[in-house]
């Protein structure tokens, strides 16, 4: 009975061990570079920044899921004859990347985003722009170490920002994290 029990620890602790190593949690932050795409008033891009949560799945062994939680910044200064007015938007971002591994260190990312409205700063007073705020990522990353990432990634946002506009956030990014 005694070594049927330490038999049954010794797998289930095994197999513990083996799942640890599929999902790793970390945290990600870095710098954005944002504007707004499909607009006919002429805008210059905004630097800002995006910080928040990471995982990973490994799934096979080439094959990952990263879903995140982050607080992003983005938007865009417009251009008149008044001056810049620099519009800012806080979202909570949550992508789904999927991860294709070329090597142990480099991977190409893929996958959509839905992104929640949390704060609108400008220093005009426009209509508000639209809570939700869908988008498609596409970047890559390099593991420094097996800890340690850098990331670069193009958010191509597909929905409008505004219903008055015809405005969607275009974002590149830049990245650093820690996986544990």
């Amino acid at each position: 009975m005694k070594k049927q029990f330490f038999l049954s620890a010794l797998l289930a602790l095994a197999a513990f061990s083996s799942q640890a190593q599929l999902l790793k949690i970390g945290v990600k932050a870095g710098l954005n570079y944002a504007n707004f795409s499909g607009t006919s008033i002429q805008t210059d891009a905004i630097t800002s920044y995006h910080a928040g949560l990471v995982s990973e799945i490994k799934l096979l062994e080439k094959f990952a899921i990263q879903p995140e939680l982050l607080y992003s910044t983005q938007g865009a200064t417009y251009k008149t004859i008044a001056g810049d007015i620099e519009n800012e938007l806080g979202y909570i971002a949550m992508p789904v990347m999927a991860k294709i591994y070329f090597s142990k260190a480099f991977s190409l990312e893929l996958g959509p985003q839905a992104s929640f409205l949390l704060s609108e700063k400008n220093k005009l007073d426009v209509s508000n722009s639209n809570t939700f705020d869908f988008a498609i990522d596409a970047g890559l990353s390099f593991k420094i170490t097996k800890s340690l990432f850098v990331q670069g990634r193009y958010v191509l946002g597909l929905t409008e920002i505004s219903p008055n506009a015809e405005s969607k956030n275009s974002v590149l990014q830049l990245s650093a994290g820690i996986l544990f």
